[in-house]
Formats: structure tokens, sequence, C-alpha cells
């Protein structure tokens, strides 16, 4: 018995294997727009193109009073290449429709990275102020990269509204998370380096973004020609509907551009100056994670109403800054301009889901610009009335009144056209 148990072969204990990693994995509708060939490699070139639309202002700003020792003058030049933006920007857009993202965007952002290397040299060498403002100008032709973005979305998803719902979510999250990272990365470079290193890097971002934008050809809409995007389609301006949409979206603008403005000058009085960008950026903050909430939801209800619903949710939480900074302190504001956020990606996202439907797809990159021009020409009227606001007003805690009133406006303009289709 003994040598009969010796003899049986001892059994070797089982190898011990690792525990397979788990891989992150994106939320379902996510995961399904992304799950098609080229998007993960477009998204990825165009979110670095799009970074500096964020870095561009504020390293100029930087760059031109550090300088120069003005900041009205480095005011009065990113006005001015906000005036021309609005100018060039549908015109660019256009070019873009009938001859392909490709074919035109490459030498416009050429021309754009080329005048922001000139305004460098003209502020690096102490050029004549008029070359400030000629430079920054030419850097209106840089292409609308967000909505290029957009426009593969909808040509992608063309008959899918679910799809084209979750990749609009998405790109809204995208622009709020470029224009809360791009004035910090733009503050860092010229703070920490040199004052001009802002615009070089942004000028840098763009052109490599671009590029690589570019030669991912498999998602590109088709380019329409010039008889479909020329005479063959109205203009966006002339289409039912779409006039109401770019007067919301220039009150949304006056929104963004007052809350700025207005929030410096609270931070200032309040003595927590340095807080100003971290108040700001939990607005962003909000906004983004929104964003990227309401692209998980399944609206039910048609998107002209939604718009409406959207805006109507902005106007009312647009009333918690101006009560939160006359009767708390600066976390109750920070808080209030949290809550306020999360209405903005939602609101924009049903905005341009509505512009996409109205606006025929031989003319979708300039339908899409003429709605950004509106959204920027709001941004400089707000910015100023805030600015006025926070001079002129019981102090800047009642010059919250203007972005609260832009809302109800913009509310307004939505509500009185909620049956134009």
């Amino acid at each position: 018995m003994i040598l009969f148990l010796a003899a049986r072969p001892v059994a070797s204990p089982a190898p011990v294997r690792p525990a397979p990693r788990r891989r992150f994995r994106l939320p379902a509708p996510y995961g399904r727009i992304f799950a098609v060939p080229g998007t993960r490699a477009f998204t990825a070139a165009n979110l670095l193109a799009r970074l500096p639309m964020g870095m561009f202002s504020v390293s100029a700003v930087l760059m031109i009073a550090g300088s120069r020792g003005s900041y009205a003058l480095a005011g009065a030049v990113t006005a001015t290449g906000l005036a021309a933006t609005a100018l060039a920007g549908p015109w660019t857009a256009r070019l873009i429709d009938r001859h392909g993202q490709a074919r035109t965007a490459v030498p416009a952002t050429v021309i754009a990275a080329l005048g922001s290397l000139s305004l460098l040299l003209c502020v690096r060498y102490g050029a004549p102020n008029w070359t400030l403002f000629a430079s920054y100008a030419a850097t209106a032709t840089t292409p609308n990269t967000g909505g290029m973005s957009r426009a593969r979305w909808a040509h992608l998803f063309r008959d899918d509204p679910a799809a084209r719902h979750t990749a609009n979510s998405f790109e809204q999250a995208a622009d709020e998370l470029c224009f809360l990272l791009g004035p910090l990365l733009a503050t860092l470079l010229c703070t920490t380096l040199f004052p001009e290193a802002g615009t070089a890097v942004a000028a840098a971002l763009l052109l490599t973004g671009m590029l690589l934008f570019a030669a991912q050809r498999r998602t590109e809409p088709p380019a329409a020609g010039r008889a479909t995007a020329g005479s063959g389609d109205p203009s966006p301006l002339c289409l039912p509907g779409f006039r109401p949409l770019l007067l919301t979206f220039l009150a949304t603008g006056a929104i963004f551009g007052s809350l700025e403005v207005v929030t410096l000058a609270y931070a200032d009085d309040q003595g927590i100056r340095s807080a100003a960008g971290a108040m700001l950026a939990l607005q962003a903050a909000g906004s983004c994670a929104a964003g990227l909430l309401h692209g998980l939801l399944r609206p039910a209800v048609r998107p002209a109403h939604r718009f409406v619903v959207c805006v109507g949710a902005m106007a009312a939480l647009m009333l918690l800054p101006p009560f939160a900074a006359a009767t708390g302190g600066p976390a109750a504001l920070a808080a209030a301009l949290l809550a306020a956020g999360m209405t903005t990606a939602p609101t924009m996202v049903t905005g341009m889901a509505l512009v996409q439907s109205r606006t025929p797809a031989a003319r979708l990159n300039e339908g899409m610009t003429l709605a950004v021009t509106a959204l920027l020409g709001g941004i400089g009227a707000g910015s100023a009335a805030g600015g006025w606001a926070a001079d002129h007003l019981a102090g800047p805690a009642a010059a919250y009144g203007v972005p609260a009133t832009a809302a109800a406006l913009a509310l307004a303009v939505a509500w009185s056209a909620r049956h134009a289709h």
C-alpha cells in the first residue's frame, strides 16, 4: 500500500494567472459613435487644433499689455480680431463647404498662423501699434474647428438622430474643456516662460492639429461644389427660423461675456482676484459635465420645444449669481456659477442641433459658423455691458443683473420663435 501511494504521480500546483486588467470602456452611447473607424483619429486631431481657441486672446492680452504697458491697447487689438473674425468666418466656412475641409482649411490655417507669428514679432521688436491690429486681423481666417468636427459627425450619422445628439453633446463638452484649459495654459506659458510663449505655442498647436485633422480623409464630408454650395441652396440667413436662432445665440453670448467680466470685477472688489479664474472654471466645469451627461439621454421632445425648455432653465438659474453675490459670499457665488453653468451645454447642444436641421447639407459649415459668429458678437457686447455695469452700478454684485437680463432676452426670443420651422 505504501509503495502504491508512493508510485502515484504528485500533481503540480496550478499556475497562478494574473487577474485580467480591466479596460476602460466609454458609456454605451459614446462607445457606439467612437466605434466608427476614423472617429477617434479626427477627434484627437481636432481637439489639438481647437485648444488654441481658448489661448489666443488671453495670450495676446498678456503679451501686448506686458510689453506696451496698456490693457486698453491689448483690448482694442483683440476686439479688432473679433470683428475681423465675424466678417471672415462665414466666408471661410462657405469655401470649406464648396471645396472641402482639407483643401480650404489648411491654407486658411497657414494664413492665421502667419498672422500670429507676425503679431509676436511686431510685439517683440517694438513695431508701431498699427501693425498689431493688422497682424491680429489676419488670424480671422482661422477655420471653425468645432464646426468642421460637427460637420463630420453629421455626415457620418446623417440617418441616426440619436447618434448625432450624442456627438453634439460630446462636441459641446469639448468646447467647454478647451475654453477651460486654454486660458490656464496660456497664462502659465506667458508668466513662467516669456510673454510671447502663449501665442507661439497656440499657433504651433493650431497648425499641427489642423494638418493632422485634414489628413483624416475617410471621415471628411464630400465637398458640395461650386454650383451646389453657391446658387443651389439659399443662404442660411434666408431660411425660416434661422434668424431667431442667431438672435438667441447672440443673447447667449452676451451671458458668457458679461459673466466673465463681472466675475473678475467681483473678485477684485472682494480682494480675491487670484480666485476669479477658479470661479469661472467652475462654471465651465459644470457646463462640461452637463454636456457629457446630456449625451447619455435620449430626448423624447422635439428639438424646437427642447430648446425653449433649455433656454428657460438657463434663464432661471442665471438668477442665482446676482442673488448669491448680493446676499452670500464668494463661496455661495461659486456654487451659483457652477449651477448656472450646468444649463449652458444642453442649451448649446440643442441650439446647434437646430442649426444643423435647418441648414442644407451643402452649407452646413456656413450655418454653424454663423451661429458661432453670433455667439462671439454677443460675447463682445456682453463684455462691454458687463464692464460698464461693474463700473457704474452699485458694485459688481448688482452688475450680475446683466447676464440675467441677457438670459431673459434669450428666452423671449426662443419663446417667440418656438413654432418656426
